[in-house]
């Protein structure tokens, strides 16, 4: 789209105050898996994070990758199974997740924000000690419960300008590595690092007063609120955990979600 100086200028009229607010600011982005399908969302998406680094926004991306994961195991003849919403995760599921996750998908985001301008290094949980985690329950395998996060590693690359782009694959004393919901490591590490703003990208439009209708959006709630929402079913199914994690990154520090 063609535009011209003069909606240049206002364009960075409008955002001139925002600059001035985040600069400096850590913001968090967990960009789930199915928000990545599509080649030119991705492009878009990786375009705006090289933009907000560029201006001196200090940005943090965690990363999911379902669809992929579930490709893979497919092609290995393997099924997908979930219980609760989270993913039954054997030793053979655990590889193919840490494969894609800390491998494929992780390297690829970093190469996209390298040719658009931007300074990233690809980091899970398992780098600098990042992210510590327990068994959840033997239901699940090698799905984790997030004990401890070290921040060091993500502090020094954004010091140092860098984007980190962080798959959440974690690990525990025993050596074992653990399968982390990507909402829930936002959260964790969003709250860790006391963000200014966590911000949870998906393939839906977001909390619905009506989830078949896309313009009853509802813009803005208050943590307060979440328990009435969640008794009249507003908030339900693959949305409750993921307010949760927002309520979960508040309580943590993080100011807005």
């Amino acid at each position: 789209m063609d535009i011209t100086n003069a909606q240049r200028a206002e364009i960075l009229t409008q955002a001139l105050p925002y600059i001035q607010e985040y600069r400096n600011k850590i913001i968090v982005v967990k960009y789930g898996g199915n928000a990545m399908i599509s080649e030119e969302l991705k492009e878009a998406v990786i375009g705006d994070l090289v933009l907000l680094s560029l201006i001196g926004i200090k940005v943090v991306l965690v990363h999911g990758g379902g669809p992929e994961i579930n490709d893979l195991l497919k092609k290995t003849g393997k099924k997908s199974e979930f219980i609760d919403g989270l993913r039954v995760t054997d030793e053979e599921t655990i590889e193919a997740v840490q494969m894609v996750l800390a491998g494929k998908i992780n390297k690829n985001l970093v190469n996209k924000i390298g040719n658009m301008g931007g300074k990233a290094v690809g980091l899970c949980g398992i780098d600098g000690q990042m992210i510590k985690a327990r068994q959840l329950d033997d239901v699940h395998g090698y799905v984790g419960d997030i004990t401890e996060v070290n921040t060091t590693v993500i502090t020094d690359l954004l010091d140092n300008g860098y984007i980190p782009v962080i798959s959440t694959v974690a690990f525990d004393e025993e050596n074992n590595s653990y399968n982390i919901n990507a909402d829930t490591a936002a959260a964790y590490i969003a709250g860790a690092l006391k963000a200014e703003s966590l911000i949870n990208m998906t393939d839906i439009p977001g909390l619905l007063r009506d989830k078949d209708d896309p313009s009853t959006l509802i813009s803005e709630v208050n943590v307060s609120e979440v328990p009435f929402l969640k008794m009249q079913g507003i908030i339900s199914g693959g949305m409750i955990p993921k307010v949760n994690c927002c309520i979960d990154a508040i309580s943590a520090g993080v100011k807005n979600v």
